[in-house]
């Protein structure tokens, strides 16, 4: 009997750590994929279309939330961000757990149509220390951290929608807690 596929939701504010929380997890743990989402920003240094995202023009993705092929879509930080709808439900129904890295208002949009989901929310200790991991990454200007700072601040707001929360200020303990929160929900319902 083969078990069924899970959908796990993970959000957090900007430099939470749950990108490389989710890419060290994957590394672990089999029959797990994360699914790619389209955006309309612009590709960073050591990018690649189709690996991080997909990238794609303003117009291509408004004419893709005109045809539904989302499961969610929201506007981030000025860009567009979108979780196709056809690589989620494809992978789930071969029996492949699916990961949605996500930002709060698509998890919103998600929650409305995918109740079975399991959502977890990742975040550091405190604000200073998003801020600190912000400019370590040093892909964002000043203005543009600030922006993403005030964003943060929103979307602490949602934590408690979210089944789990993990807070990331050692981060080999916070892989392990995704790693078992992972492999205890698979193919289980939600609490």
């Amino acid at each position: 009997m083969t078990t069924k596929a899970s959908l796990f939701v993970i959000s957090g504010p900007s430099g939470s750590g749950k990108s490389s929380l989710i890419a060290d997890v994957l590394k672990d743990l089999d029959n797990f994929e994360k699914s790619i989402s389209a955006t309309t920003r612009s590709i960073r240094r050591g990018e690649k279309d189709g690996v991080q995202y997909h990238f794609i023009s303003k117009e291509d993705f408004e004419k893709q939330v005109g045809e539904c092929s989302f499961l969610e879509w929201a506007e981030y930080s000025g860009y567009y961000y979108g979780t196709p709808k056809k690589f989620v439900d494809d992978k789930l129904a071969a029996g492949v757990n699916v990961i949605l890295e996500i930002e709060v208002q698509g998890a919103m949009q998600v929650m409305e149509s995918r109740t079975c989901a399991y959502y977890i929310f990742i975040v550091a200790t405190t604000t200073g220390e998003l801020r600190e991991r912000l400019l370590k990454r040093g892909t964002d200007s000043p203005a543009e951290i600030e922006k993403r700072m005030v964003i943060a601040e929103e979307e602490l707001k949602y934590k408690k929608h979210y089944d789990c929360i993990i807070v990331n200020n050692n981060y080999n303990e916070a892989l392990q807690n995704l790693k078992d929160v992972l492999l205890g929900t698979v193919g289980g319902n939600k609490h």
